[in-house]
């Protein structure tokens, strides 16, 4: 078993409330996945994500397959700060955690990802297609927020 990680940092054009506005908004989440993924909210999911949130979704990690994919927002510490885990879905084990703090220009966001791929050494085979797939959500991730209007959440209090 392998605990793999990925890692990104990306300056924000915005102060940290707007940015906690806009990422502790759970159905902002589809906005920043890539259309591929076939990514579908299958639960009912509140304006503001708290500890203990439970969301489900569907995605197709690889052509002509949908998997279920339960999460749970197991940490805030608003507005710095949450992580999710996965409960049931594609990987063995996932752990991502989401850090906001203010710098010069901005807020630096860093995402910390913790996975385990299932079927033990097997699963590993697929680790590097893993690794290319999610630096390709990342990277869409990161352009969707460059270009994004920061000012339509600023008055979206914390």
């Amino acid at each position: 078993m392998t605990l793999h990680t990925l890692e990104r940092t990306q300056i924000l054009p915005t102060d940290l409330a707007t940015a906690w506005a806009f990422f502790s908004d759970p159905r902002n989440l589809p906005k920043i996945t890539p259309p591929s993924l076939c990514f579908t909210v299958r639960s009912t999911l509140p304006e503001r994500m708290h500890s203990g949130m439970i969301a489900t979704y569907t995605v197709s990690p690889f052509p002509l397959t949908t998997v279920t994919w339960i999460t749970e927002i197991t940490h805030v510490e608003e507005p710095h700060f949450f992580v999710d885990e996965q409960r049931f879905g594609p990987y063995r084990f996932w752990h991502h955690q989401h850090h906001f703090h203010e710098v010069p220009g901005g807020i630096e966001m860093r995402d910390l990802v913790n996975y385990i791929l299932p079927f033990g050494a097997a699963g590993n085979l697929a680790a590097p297609y893993v690794k290319k797939q999610l630096r390709e959500i990342f990277d869409f991730r990161r352009n969707v927020l460059d270009k994004m209007k920061w000012e339509e959440f600023s008055s979206v209090s914390p």
